[in-house]
C-alpha cells in the first residue's frame, strides 16, 4: 500500500504518462485546434464578404463581436455546470455545438449578415464552454510532477488553428469559395465522438465530489491494480460535501479573481484585436488581396507556436508568475511600437506588418502559460468556474478588440483606408495598454502554482514571490514529491 501513496489522489498522482493518457491528451488538444479555426477563419470570411455585401464597419464589427458575446455567456454556463456535473459530458457537448454552428454558415443566403453574427454567437458559445471544461480536465489529468511542462505544451497546437486558417485562406479560397471554407467548420464533430469514447472523466473532480468508487475505478485501470488495493480517498474530500455550483464562492477569492480578470481580458483583447483587424490592416497599408494577406499571418502565426514553445520551456524554469509578467510587458513594447511607426518602413515593408511578427511571441505564445494558470490557482471544487471566469474575460477581450478600433474609426463608416488607417495608432495604444496591465498584474497579485499539487477543497497558498514554489517544481520533476509550504 505505501508505495501507491497516502491517498487515492496521491495514487494516481503517480500513474505513469500512458498510451490512453497521451490520446486523451491529444483529443483535447485537437478540440482547442478546431475551435480555434473556427473562430480565426471568420476573420478571412469577413474579408471577403464586407465588399460583396456593401457590410458597413457597424455591421461587420456585430458580426465579429457576437462571438465575443456568445463565449462569454458559454463560459460561464459550462464552468458552473462542469463543477456540478462533470468535464467529459460537457466537453462533447460544447464542441458539438462550436462544430455545428460554424459549418452551418456555409448555408445561409448571401446578404444575411444577422444570421450569420447570430451563428457566430454560437460558435462563441461553444468556444467557451469547450475552453471552460477541457482546460481544468486536462490540468486535474496531468500528474503534479509532470503538469507545468505538460499543460503548457498543450497549448502550443492550439496556434494550428490560426495556422489553418490562414493557410486554408490563402491555398482554398479561390478553389473552394467562402462556402466551402466555412463548410470546413464543421470538422469538430470527429474529435468530440472519440473525446465521448475513449477520454475518462476527471478523478480529482469526482473525489471532490464524493463519487470515490467511480474514481477508485479509473486510478485502479491506471495504475493496473485492484480497486481493493488502493488507499482511501483523502480526508478532505470525505468530510465535505459541496453541492453549490454558484459562482460566489469565488469572490471569497478576490485577489485570484481580479488576477484572472486582468490577465485574460488583457491577452484576449490583444490577440483578438490584432487577428480580426489584422488583415484588414495589412491589406490596406500594402494595397494587396486578402490571399496575400493569409500568407502573411501564416508567419505570425507560426511566431506565435515558437513563442508558445518558448513560454513551456521557459515555465517549469522560472515559474509561471515571472512567464506572465514577461508576456505582458512584451506586448506594451511591441504593439506599443507598431502603433507609433506603422506608416514608417522596415526593410522594405510597412513597420506595423514587420512588428507584429516579432509581437506574436507575447500576444500569442504567452497564451501557453496563462492557460493552464486559470485552472491551477483555484481549487479543483471551484476550478471550472475559475476556468470559465477566465474564459468570460476572454469574451469580453474578443469583444473589445475589435470594439476599440471599430469606436475610434467611427461604426457607420464603410470600411475605407482612411477610416481604417486613422484608428490604427489610437486601437494599437490601447492594446498595448492590456498588455502592460498583465505584466502589473502578474508583479502585484500573482501566486506561483508550479509544482504546487492541486487543491481539492481550499485554496492554495498565497506566495508573494514564487521561490519556493519553483524550487518544490524542481524537486517534483527530479523524483521528490511536491507539496506546497505556507507562506
Amino acid at each position: 500500500m505505501a508505495e501507491l501513496g497516502e491517498d487515492l489522489v496521491t495514487a494516481y498522482d503517480g500513474a505513469p504518462l500512458d498510451a490512453r493518457y497521451w490520446t486523451s491528451i491529444a483529443l483535447g488538444i485537437s478540440t482547442s485546434v478546431f475551435d480555434y479555426f473556427d473562430y480565426f477563419v471568420v476573420g478571412f470570411l469577413v474579408a471577403v464578404l464586407a465588399p460583396q455585401w456593401q457590410l458597413t464597419f457597424g455591421q461587420t464589427s456585430l458580426i465579429l463581436l457576437s462571438a465575443g458575446v456568445g463565449a462569454i455567456l458559454g463560459s460561464l454556463a459550462w464552468g458552473a455546470l462542469a463543477d456540478r456535473y462533470g468535464r467529459k459530458t460537457l466537453l462533447v457537448a460544447g464542441v458539438t455545438l462550436c462544430a455545428l454552428s460554424s459549418g452551418s454558415v456555409s448555408l445561409i443566403p448571401d446578404g444575411a449578415w444577422i444570421t450569420f453574427a447570430t451563428l457566430r454567437f454560437f460558435v462563441g458559445f461553444g468556444v467557451g464552454a469547450a475552453a471552460s471544461v477541457a482546460v481544468p480536465l486536462i490540468v486535474e489529468y496531468t500528474p503534479t510532477r509532470h503538469r507545468t511542462l505538460v499543460t503548457s505544451a498543450t497549448v502550443i497546437p492550439v496556434s494550428l488553428g490560426i495556422l489553418a486558417a490562414s493557410l486554408s485562406a490563402a491555398t482554398l479560397l479561390h478553389q473552394i469559395g467562402w462556402r466551402g471554407l466555412a463548410a470546413l467548420g464543421f470538422l469538430p464533430l470527429l474529435p468530440a465522438l472519440f473525446i465521448g469514447l475513449i477520454m475518462p472523466e476527471s478523478v480529482r473532480w469526482l473525489v471532490s465530489r464524493g463519487r470515490d468508487a467511480e474514481a477508485r475505478r479509473i486510478v485502479a485501470r491506471a495504475l493496473r491494480v485492484a480497486p481493493d488495493a488502493l488507499p482511501p480517498p483523502p480526508a478532505i474530500a470525505t468530510t465535505a460535501k459541496p453541492q453549490s455550483a454558484s459562482f460566489a464562492e469565488l469572490l471569497r477569492e478576490p485577489r485570484r479573481v481580479w488576477l484572472t480578470l486582468i490577465i485574460w481580458f488583457g491577452a484576449s483583447t490583444a490577440n483578438y484585436g490584432v487577428f480580426l483587424w489584422g488583415p484588414t490592416i495589412v491589406a490596406l497599408l500594402m494595397g494587396v488581396s486578402t490571399v496575400e494577406v493569409a500568407h502573411l499571418f501564416v508567419i505570425v502565426s507560426l511566431t506565435g507556436m515558437i513563442g508558445r514553445a518558448i513560454f513551456s520551456v521557459l515555465a517549469p524554469r522560472i515559474g509561471r508568475r515571472r512567464c506572465g509578467e514577461i508576456m505582458g510587458y512584451g506586448i506594451a513594447l511591441s504593439l506599443g511600437a507598431a502603433g507609433l511607426f506603422f506608416d514608417r518602413t522596415l526593410f522594405g515593408y510597412p513597420a506595423f506588418v514587420v512588428l507584429l511578427v516579432p509581437a506574436a511571441l507575447f500576444f500569442d505564445g504567452g497564451f501557453s502559460n496563462i492557460a493552464p494558470y486559470s485552472a491551477e490557482i483555484f481549487p479543483v471544487r471551484l476550478s471550472a468556474r475559475g476556468v470559465g471566469l477566465a474564459q468570460a474575460a476572454n469574451g469580453v477581450g474578443k469583444i473589445a478588440g475589435p470594439l476599440c478600433l471599430a469606436l475610434i474609426a467611427g461604426t457607420s463608416n464603410l470600411i475605407t483606408p482612411k477610416a481604417t488607417i486613422d484608428a490604427v495608432t489610437p486601437a494599437f495604444l490601447f492594446l498595448a495598454t492590456c498588455g502592460l496591465a498583465i505584466g502589473l498584474a502578474f508583479t502585484l497579485l500573482g501566486v506561483e502554482t508550479h509544482g504546487r499539487p492541486l487543491a481539492l477543497e481550499g485554496p492554495l497558498p498565497g506566495d508573494s514571490t514564487g521561490t519556493v514554489a519553483v524550487q518544490l517544481g524542481r524537486e517534483a520533476e527530479g523524483g521528490v514529491a511536491a507539496r506546497p509550504t505556507p507562506s
